[in-house]
């Protein structure tokens, strides 16, 4: 009957531990306890036999364990499924003042996958002794007038311990003045504060030395200590009073600066100076507490003047002092606790990962360019997330591989010639109230293939240098441009040489472009170089491009005025009287210059009689100022010819002719010497008809210059919003003699090299026509020129 009483018990009792463990398997969730600051090894519980597990299938079926972001504090051997200690744990710096502690753990198995919660609750121990903010702390009482009674707080000391172990009792070092008040346990909130006992008298003692001893509630008791500097005042007799010891606000996390958080106020039954009240934070309150808060000294309001954080306090403890402006002022003391309360202030996280750049801008449709996970630290609603891409039109989309795991992939065709790389933007948006969003940028490069070829701006450069350029001197810069990057984008450049030898005359850089006359160049041989500078880049295969440059070379005075002939042969022999304007003969002198570099001019410079010989200014004529008779016969005269042209400087040749006036009876001889400058003395042929040439091609060239301008200004009209054409060192410039303008007149042989078609020309005379209006400059460069060629 025994034995069998006896097996129903044991059934009844098996019955409830499988009960018991059925429960526990289905709510998924074990709980333990252990005291914190236990050592290596120490017992935790049974965790393969609490979660119905046998010991033999722990390591076939990989059983392992994974602390959710707490350190491994515990492990479990896997040939017992024992939960022990694995490292130290000091429950002050894991949960700080959380009157829960605990720590979380994930026990998985596989084969079939399940996954147990494991909470292991860390248990408090006395190991940290009651501590004071500073090792003596200073109080100023008045004497005489401070009545048996009053309160004087103090900063109480701190344990980082937890319940009883964090209970602390005050006593003081016995004394005839002071007494420690006693808190109750609805008063544990209440500020620390010793009571006088009896007035003080200054002049019997003026210092109190007091020791303060804080013991809290744990087995063994911790005890800590502070020294009281009690500084007994003459004067003031009734210190400033709060309505209340102790505030409580609460007040919303991320209030913005400015913030009114609470505004206290003090009475003082004085008068004068020494009713009125300044309020500071007490030196007790500490330094990230007042970064957090400011008070206004004035006023007693208290305002937010920094971040206020749920997750870094929760609670800031103020103690506030209120000091009026008396000779020895008094203080008076409150404690306002700011309880915080907590938002939605965690913001998603992203993270980029295995990022595959540059992407070919050949790349499939499907192509992963990187990995992104975002997660959030909140729960519930404000822990969902949802993510997308900015700006909207990428050719990129977010494919979810995994719950918050994504993976960028191309989703349309890429151009890099059109888009060289894209700025991409994650951004991850939580549900909360308000919701709270965050974004993570990627750049992702697009590579490139050679198709493109090298382009210049316009097809055609216009360049003027002036002649007698040194050599090498770099006249003009032609530069192509290439869409590709690297060495698909490495332009070089060479000339053209299949129609004509450039060689001698231009060379141009490979890689700057520039372009260098090698030998100076001179415009009354050669006036225009057109060839063709080939630009190639350096992909694989390459591509090439070409333009056209015009080089016209721009004509400086560098060509004196040369005599070449006059009217007779050599002695000019006048028989007297000689009528007034009577032409004795006619200078003609050539300038192998052109425009207005070529046009002369001619003076008499010297001569025997200044007042009997003139000489045409334009013409060269020679001639008589006034009437000859015979009474000044047989008389030999040097008149002294001055030519010179309009160049800028003038160049300017000399030519020497004798005159003998002889009467009528006596031969007429005449002897003409015309050195030009540098050369000897030559004799000068008569070209008295080259006058009637001259005015017949100024008065051609004149009705020509009318119909080029007439056309000039239509084809001006037609071809405003076409380019002007650019030109290098050495700008032409416009030539001009009058409020009019001014024509020039050159006779030589013209050279034009073109490197696409031409031949040298003839010769040919040139008449250019300037007119005196300042030339209209289109960046700096444009220069409007007529020229007008007649054949000789």
């Amino acid at each position: 009957m025994v034995a069998w009483k006896t097996d129903c018990v044991t059934r009844r009792l098996l019955q409830l531990v499988l009960l018991h463990t059925a429960w526990e398997m289905g709510s998924g969730q074990l709980h333990y306890s252990v005291p914190e600051e236990s050592q290596h090894g120490t017992f935790v519980g049974r965790v393969a036999q609490d979660l119905g597990l046998e010991v033999g299938e722990l390591v076939p079926r990989m059983f392992r364990m994974v602390s959710k972001g707490r350190g491994d504090y515990f492990e479990v051997n896997v040939q017992n499924g024992i939960l022990f200690v694995n490292s130290r744990i000091d429950r002050e710096e894991l949960c700080g003042r959380n009157a829960d502690c605990a720590i979380h753990l994930e026990v998985i198995v596989d084969k079939p996958l399940r996954v147990f919660h494991v909470e292991v609750e860390i248990r408090d121990i006395n190991d940290n002794a009651p501590l004071f903010s500073a090792s003596e702390q200073i109080l100023s009482i008045a004497e005489v007038i401070t009545a048996p009674g009053t309160r004087f707080p103090l900063e109480g000391a701190s344990d980082a311990d937890m319940g009883t172990n964090a209970l602390l009792t005050y006593k003081l070092r016995p004394n005839e003045y002071f007494v420690v008040e006693q808190q109750t346990a609805d008063q544990r909130n209440k500020p620390l504060a010793i009571i006088l006992k009896k007035p003080l008298d200054r002049e019997e003692t003026p210092v109190h030395h007091l020791l303060l001893t804080a013991t809290d509630g744990g087995k063994p008791e911790l005890t800590g200590t502070v020294q009281l500097l009690i500084n007994v005042l003459d004067a003031n007799d009734n210190p400033p009073v709060f309505n209340q010891s102790v505030y409580k606000v609460s007040l919303l996390e991320n209030a913005a600066n400015g913030t009114l958080v609470i505004k206290l106020s003090a009475t003082d039954l004085d008068a004068g100076m020494n009713k009125e009240i300044s309020y500071s934070f007490s030196n007790h309150v500490p330094l990230h507490f007042q970064n957090v808060f400011r008070i206004n000294s004035n006023t007693g309001e208290i305002q937010v003047n920094g971040r206020v954080d749920f997750e870094a306090v929760n609670v800031f403890d103020l103690h506030i002092v209120a000091e009026d402006k008396g000779t020895l002022p008094l203080s008076g003391h409150c404690q306002v606790v700011i309880e915080v309360l907590d938002m939605n202030d965690n913001v998603p996280e992203v993270a980029i990962s295995s990022v595959s750049v540059p992407v070919p801008e050949d790349a499939l449709l499907g192509t992963v360019v990187a990995l992104i996970s975002v997660s959030d630290r909140d729960s519930g609603a404000n822990g969902q997330v949802s993510s997308s891409l900015w700006p909207p039109g990428l050719p990129f989309k977010l494919m979810s591989t995994f719950k918050n795991y994504y993976s960028l992939v191309v989703a349309e065709t890429l151009d890099r010639e059109r888009v060289e790389e894209y700025g991409v933007i994650v951004i991850a948006k939580d549900q909360g109230e308000p919701s709270l969003s965050t974004s993570s940028s990627l750049v992702v490069p697009i590579s490139d293939v050679n198709d493109n070829a090298p382009t210049f701006a316009q097809p055609t450069y216009t360049v003027f240098v002036k002649e007698n350029n040194p050599p090498g001197a770099h006249i003009f810069t032609v530069s192509a441009s290439d869409p590709d990057v690297a060495e698909n984008s490495l332009v070089s450049y060479w000339l053209d040489e299949k129609p004509w030898p450039l060689s001698s005359y231009i060379s141009v850089h490979s890689e700057s472009g520039k372009l260098y006359a090698l030998q100076p160049l001179d415009y009354e041989e050669l006036k225009l170089l057109e060839f063709q500078v080939n630009a190639k880049d350096a992909g694989l295969p390459s591509l090439c491009g070409n333009v056209t440059v015009q080089v016209f070379v721009v004509d400086e005075n560098d060509n004196a005025p040369a005599v070449s002939a006059l009217a007779d042969d050599a002695a000019t022999i006048l028989v007297v009287p000689l009528a007034a304007g009577h032409m004795v003969g006619k200078i003609h002198a050539l300038d192998a210059d052109s425009g207005y570099n070529a046009w002369l001019r001619y003076e008499l410079h010297e001569a025997t009689s200044s007042s009997l010989w003139r000489v045409g200014l334009h013409s060269g004529e020679i001639s008589t100022t006034r009437t000859v008779d015979e009474a000044e016969g047989s008389s030999s005269q040097r008149l002294l010819v001055l030519v010179k042209d309009h160049g800028k400087p003038p160049l300017s040749a000399t030519a020497t002719l004798s005159v003998s006036l002889v009467t009528s009876s006596q031969a007429l001889k005449t002897d003409a010497r015309l050195p030009r400058t540098g050369d000897s003395s030559k004799p000068l042929v008569d070209n008295a008809n080259i006058n009637i040439y001259l005015i017949i091609a100024i008065c051609s060239v004149s009705s020509l210059f009318v119909l080029v301008i007439i056309l000039y200004v239509a084809l001006r009209c037609q071809c405003q919003d076409k380019k002007a054409m650019v030109y290098g060192p050495g700008t032409a410039t416009l030539v001009c003699a009058s409020e009019v303008g001014s024509w020039s007149y050159s006779n030589r042989h013209s050279h034009i090299l073109a490197g696409v078609s031409g031949e040298a020309g003839a010769k040919s005379d040139l008449m250019v026509f300037s007119p005196n209006v300042p030339a209209s400059a289109e960046n700096g460069k444009q220069l409007d020129l007529l020229c007008a060629t007649v054949s000789n």
